[in-house]
């Protein structure tokens, strides 16, 4: 899309082909704002299926942050789909920059239509997501589906921009579209004993009894809010909110505290694939 033009972003991969190991880091065209990621795979035996976004972009004036995880189930096809077309069907929405919260949501809606008439090509598979999309370096919205997560440090204490969509707590909605929430098999409540989560894109067959629209949040960045970090539930298994900030507040340089923030959830054995996104608004 030729409005697009990213700036600063650089990446590194270690062990190749199906690298078990990404990171990277960028900045806005300011430089006032920096980002850092760091993905690694989990212990599972299959593909990696996180996949994330961090860049920034210049559209019609305005300077565009654009950060999202997407944790995949049953194979990369819906997370990579989302990675490639959910910030750009957000931005196609005509009312965008007159109300981010109605584009998002119909964004978010349309795409799960699309995944699902492409699911004979993507797969019976599904993905979470989080995304946070910052205008300017001072309005932050914030949307979530499944148990990606957002969280914010203001004035060092953690704040959760998002919502995890989890059976237990969304049983209500699961049981009157006719599905049920079950710990069989397993250890956590599941979507018909089937799935973790109780919001996804993707999962057409179990589709009826899901919800794919998202919880959204927005914020002012304004000198008491200095980090924001977006990570799949690898990491949110085996860190709190709060100490997921204070790792990242402990370095300038947003690509180190990623790379630690993942280093830290594998050291408390966590099996997932973990994946994280740290925002520094400034210092």
């Amino acid at each position: 899309m030729d409005w697009f033009c990213c700036f600063g972003a650089s990446y590194s991969k270690l062990a190749g082909g199906r690298s078990s190991s990404t990171s990277g880091k960028g900045r806005s065209h300011e430089g006032l704002v920096k980002f850092g990621f760091s993905l690694v795979k989990g212990k599972a035996n299959h593909p990696m299926e996180d996949f994330h976004v961090a860049k920034f972009v210049q559209i019609q004036g305005h300077e565009l942050g654009m950060f999202a995880i997407y944790d995949g189930h049953l194979g990369e096809n819906v997370p990579s789909y989302l990675q490639k077309h959910l910030f750009s069907n957000i931005l196609k929405e005509e009312e965008f920059w007159v109300d981010p919260r109605r584009s998002i949501a119909k964004a978010y809606e349309k795409t799960d239509q699309a995944i699902l008439s492409h699911s004979s090509d993507l797969g019976r598979g599904g993905s979470t997501a989080v995304t946070a999309l910052l205008i300017n370096g001072q309005r932050l919205w914030v949307a979530n589906v499944g148990d990606s997560r957002a969280v914010l440090s203001r004035g060092g204490q953690a704040v959760q921009m998002t919502i995890d969509h989890e059976p237990n707590t969304e049983r209500g909605s699961i049981e009157n579209r006719g599905g049920f929430v079950s710990n069989m098999p397993g250890d956590v409540p599941r979507v018909n004993g089937q799935l973790a989560v109780s919001r996804a894109f993707g999962d057409k067959s179990l589709k009826s009894h899901l919800r794919s629209d998202p919880d959204i949040e927005d914020s002012n960045i304004d000198n008491h809010t200095d980090v924001l970090v977006l990570a799949s539930d690898g990491l949110w298994k085996v860190l709190s909110n709060q100490e997921a900030v204070d790792i990242a507040r402990k370095f300038k340089d947003p690509q180190k505290a990623a790379k630690q923030l993942t280093a830290e959830a594998l050291k408390r054995d966590s099996k997932d694939d973990i994946s994280c996104v740290v925002v520094r608004f400034r210092g």
